[in-house]
């Protein structure tokens, strides 16, 4: 979409492009994957790749309705690369790759966006860099975009599409409108009806304060866009309605969009004003900019109320409208999540670029918003210089010895000194008054994490997912006759993916071994990898060591075939979980796995 027609432009993009590939794929591929929601897409990927059934996403057996096709496609085409095992052992390159090149595109449209923009101070390159540095290095984009998830998939195609529809307004140039109504469909593909809402939010509001607003809509081809968009996303929607009926209408359009939107899911409450608390850890450490950015953008808007002014010269209204319908149709949402932030994220880093154009003239906001900014960045080199008593206050079942590992592996001491160099290098630029301040630090800030993140992802892994790795290997040369497979307590579907076996997940109170004892001959199901033999007399279980000594648990006779972290790996032989099972009924328990829906993650 980014057609390259200077050298500077040209720089530019490879400037941008050079630092996106620094901070959202170098190291892609060098973790496991993070339970307990990535395996669940990267599985429900991997199946349609093997099974070549592109229609209907499965994971465990079971139909996935919970998220639309597109990020199960990308998923699925990389799985199917040759010799994927080779150079995707892991399965994590495959995974994350769609949320990583959505952030990378969006990254260099963003950059492109700004360059093609008017700008009064005639910094294009470097205007441009800041705010595509503002969106990388925002805390939320860097997790999300290495993350096998559809948040920064659908953050991409929307903000992609938004990003378009703006610069054909803004053009004086006689073309028809496709490509906005391509991604916006894309959009639609990654997460439902909630893209086609923010963008119409967007563009509405945007043409409400436009005094030339008939011109602008006719620009953007309403009709034809909408065709397109509609011919675009809706034929799989269809399909799936066809193939699957009320089961996939009650689970995604019931569930996942419209009880998610008008009720609390999955324990998902929080106050209305959570995402003001997103928009601050959203764009730290330069939020102060932000807040900025929107003050000078409510200044362009009144200006433009009373005057007017040219649509190429909206940028920063048209990113305000967009920041401001994201915040209020999620703050109005019962289900709060902190990815629902990711779509605003693209209009506060342009509008963090406006806050850096302004600064260069004003010398005295210029200082205000340093010496805020050097107190926040004052305050984390405290928090770090302290962090052996906030570390001590981590209780991770998954992970007991984070903290000691932390500090024996010296990433700690790394993160005190680099926030240090950091406050220090910003309090020089403030007392000498450079005005690339900010685009220093970013610079500064982008060689600092990928120095940092590195080793704590690896830590991380290795403490929380290589042990499932290593019992998954066991359960694959150890499995006899097709034992089916169970998982107890602590649900990880991480097991799933890399047995491609069928995973029983139950809870550790009695009923789990009720449910079991049923499922085991009502639940019967198989996957395209995975045809388990229901009438072998053992099965394997994966069982945490918390849920291992309760004693409806650890009563049943068993063979312990390895431990690898938190985890044991028993085979038990099926008179006896029966036997136990008898007993609890006996005592009055029951069964409640066809009420429970203990594998809705």
């Amino acid at each position: 979409m980014i057609i390259i027609k200077s050298k500077k432009r040209l720089l530019t993009f490879f400037v941008v492009l050079i630092f996106g590939i620094i901070i959202f794929l170098l190291g892609l591929g060098s973790t496991g994957l993070v339970d307990e929601t990535p395996p669940l897409f990267a599985a429900a990927g991997k199946a349609m790749s093997e099974s070549g059934d592109w229609l209907t996403p499965k994971v465990n057996g079971i139909s996935r309705f919970d998220k639309p096709p597109l990020i199960y496609w990308l998923m699925g085409l990389f799985y199917s690369f040759p010799r994927n095992e080779v150079w995707d052992s892991l399965g994590t390159i495959s995974a994350r790759l769609p949320s990583a090149l959505a952030s990378l595109f969006l990254m260099l449209m963003i950059g492109d966006t700004i360059y093609c923009s008017p700008q009064k101070n005639g910094k294009k390159l470097a205007t441009s860099i800041v705010a595509s540095l503002s969106f990388a290095l925002s805390p939320l984009i860097i997790v999300w975009s290495r993350t096998a998830v559809s948040d920064a998939l659908l953050c991409g195609n929307l903000g992609i599409s938004l990003l378009l529809f703006w610069r054909r307004m803004a053009s004086n140039k006689k073309e028809i409108c496709i490509s906005p109504w391509v991604f916006l469909g894309l959009a639609i593909l990654t997460k439902g009806p909630v893209a086609f809402v923010l963008a119409a939010l967007t563009i509405l509001s945007f043409l409400c304060i436009q005094k030339d607003w008939r011109n602008l809509l006719y620009k953007i081809n309403l009709k034809k866009g909408l065709l397109i968009t509609v011919l675009l996303s809706l034929p799989w929607y269809v399909l799936e309605l066809i193939k699957e009926g009320e089961p996939f209408w009650d689970s995604f359009f019931g569930y996942h969009n419209f009880q998610r939107y008008t009720s609390v899911v999955n324990n998902h409450a929080e106050p209305i004003w959570f995402f003001l608390y997103l928009m601050v850890i959203g764009s730290l450490p330069f939020t102060p900019f932000l807040f900025h950015g929107i003050f000078e953008a409510f200044k362009d808007l009144k200006v433009s109320l009373k005057k007017g002014c040219l649509p190429s010269e909206s940028l920063f209204i048209y990113c305000l409208c967009w920041l401001g319908s994201v915040f209020i149709f999620f703050s109005i949402s019962a289900t709060k999540l902190p990815s629902y932030w990711l779509p605003a994220i693209p209009a506060a880093s342009i509008l963090i670029s406006h806050s850096y154009t302004k600064l260069q003239n004003q010398k005295k906001a210029f200082s205000s918003l340093w010496i805020i900014n050097l107190f926040i960045l004052l305050g984390l080199s405290i928090a770090f210089f302290l962090s052996n008593i906030w570390l001590n206050t981590i209780n991770d079942p998954e992970m007991p010895n984070l903290a000691s590992d932390l500090l024996s592996t010296g990433i700690i001491f790394k993160a005190r000194l680099f926030i240090f160099s950091f406050t220090f290098v910003g309090i020089v630029l403030f007392v000498i008054r450079s005005q690339n301040t900010l685009l220093s630090l970013q610079i500064l800030l982008m060689l600092g994490q990928s120095f940092l993140m590195p080793p704590i992802r690896k830590l991380a892994d290795i403490s929380r997912q290589l042990p499932l790795r290593n019992i998954s290997n066991q359960i694959l040369n150890s499995r006899q006759g097709g034992e089916t497979l169970a998982m107890i307590g602590i649900r990880k579907p991480s097991l799933h993916f890399y047995t491609k076996q069928i995973v029983f997940y139950e809870s550790n109170n009695e009923e789990g071994v009720l449910n079991l004892f049923e499922r085991f001959n009502f639940d019967k199901r198989i996957n395209f990898q995975d045809k388990p033999n229901y009438d072998n007399r053992s099965f394997l279980v994966v069982i945490d060591k918390y849920s291992s000594i309760e004693g409806h648990w650890s009563n049943i006779k068993h063979q312990k075939l390895g431990s690898y972290g938190i985890y044991n790996l028993w085979r038990i032989k099926r008179s006896d979980l029966d036997a136990q099972a008898i007993d609890l009924l006996n005592n009055g328990f029951e069964a409640n796995w066809r009420n429970k829906q203990v594998e809705r993650f």
